[in-house]
């Protein structure tokens, strides 16, 4: 059913894969920004995600126009960060139909990511789409496809892009600092629970948030928890994972594995279908990573990244970073687990996934029209990887990606 406009206190209405080389088309039709013009966004999906973002962009300098979602409760909450300026709608397609909406925010559950984007460029906005960029492997190279058929800027939400410091860890690689990397490990600990927060379902339209996925009936467990069933999202494997892989694929230029394995279970977050506990192994031509996470113990708590190469080693987390030399015997005459020698860099700042730097480049080439940090391309490689290990779950064997990146083999 499609909506339609609502004011600020009411909520009315209720492919083929292609190679990744594809150009951008070279015609320009949005309108052209002058230095100090404000870009006008339209949200779909003001979920507590979306709603950090917006405050974001506004600090930034842009302004909200449009604000759409399936859940009264975030639409108002959504319109209240816009302003009275803007307006509120249940179907994205009528947000779309806006000339004045410059570009989109895409902050909905993975499984719409397909079809909001697509929809959204060939509608001739630009986009920044959070990660993953999509819910499977074909969905995503069509997203590539669609979007290289026309000339939008699309900056997918793998913030790490961004971030100074991870450019400085990567121009230390590509320096030799760490010679032939042989290993890399993602790893990622919290201690959570399931989110028990009431829903009205009233406000909810129910068969518009299912959408594309499996009919199935009202469940607020599932709403709230989206990311752990398998309707809608790949599980932390792709959500967490995609940051991660990112940037190992990014350090190592490398696009794909050529396997994987991948061995988990749901041992705390029950009724989930996602494996809250696992471990994924990626083989790479020249390297081997693991991809470990666990929801249930918080010891290192937060997400990590090491490379080990043959002269040295890089640890990577959202502190900062260090790199330890090689050969190292324990820092004395005799080896030993818990000890560390002092590193040869060391660099803590803080906050390496701040969003704003992302945030700004994404603007920025909505401007100029350059392609930002984070293309569909690098969206799409990332989480191919994770998508790659889903299936190993699931096939509970090797599973095997061909050249072309779109043929799965077990």
């Amino acid at each position: 059913m499609a909506g339609i406009g609502i004011s600020r206190r009411g909520f009315l209405g209720s492919t083929a894969a292609v190679g990744l080389g594809v150009l951008a088309h070279p015609s320009f039709s949005a309108r052209a920004f002058g230095a100090n013009d404000r870009i006008v966004l339209g949200i779909i999906g003001a979920g507590g995600m979306g709603r950090g973002h917006m405050e974001n962009f506004k600090n930034l300098g842009a302004e909200w126009g449009a604000v759409c979602d399936v859940y009264e409760v975030n639409l108002e909450a959504g319109l209240e960060i816009a302003g009275p300026q803007s307006k509120g709608y249940a179907d994205h397609r009528k947000l779309l139909e806006r000339k004045d909406i410059d570009a989109v925010l895409i902050a909905t559950p993975e499984h719409w990511h397909h079809n909001h984007l697509v929809d959204t460029v060939q509608a001739g906005k630009d986009a920044y789409c959070e990660k993953p960029m999509s819910w499977s492997i074909e969905q995503g190279a069509d997203m590539v496809a669609q979007v290289r058929k026309t000339d939008r800027i699309v900056q997918v939400g793998m913030q790490r892009r961004s971030s100074p410091a991870i450019h400085e860890c990567k121009q230390l690689i590509e320096q030799g600092m760490l010679g032939e990397i042989n290993l890399v490990r993602a790893e990622w600990y919290w201690n959570v629970n399931l989110r028990t927060r009431y829903v009205l379902p009233n406000k909810l339209d129910w068969d518009r948030f299912v959408g594309p996925a499996r009919k199935q009936p009202f469940d607020a467990v599932r709403y709230r928890n989206w990311r752990y069933f398998w309707d809608f999202s790949g599980g932390n494997m792709t959500d967490q994972g995609t940051h991660l892989v990112d940037v190992v694929q990014w350090f190592t230029n490398t696009t794909q594995p050529r396997a994987a394995y991948c061995s988990g279970e749901v041992y705390k977050l029950q009724p989930s279908e996602t494996p809250d506990t696992f471990c994924a192994v990626f083989e790479y031509p020249r390297f081997t990573c693991t991809w470990t996470l666990c929801y249930s113990n918080s010891f290192q708590s937060g997400w990590g990244l090491v490379f080990q190469g043959q002269k040295g080693t890089l640890e990577l987390c959202e502190s900062g970073y260090r790199i330890y030399g090689e050969p190292w015997t324990g820092g004395g005459t005799s080896y030993s687990r818990w000890g560390a020698p002092p590193p040869q860099i060391e660099k803590l700042p803080g906050g390496l996934t701040s969003t704003l730097p992302h945030i700004q480049n994404f603007l920025e080439c909505v401007k100029t029209r350059k392609q930002p940090n984070a293309t569909v391309e690098l969206g799409h490689q990332a989480v191919r990887t994770l998508h790659l290990a889903n299936v190993a779950h699931h096939k509970k064997t090797r599973a095997a990606l061909a050249e072309d990146g779109t043929t799965v083999t077990t």
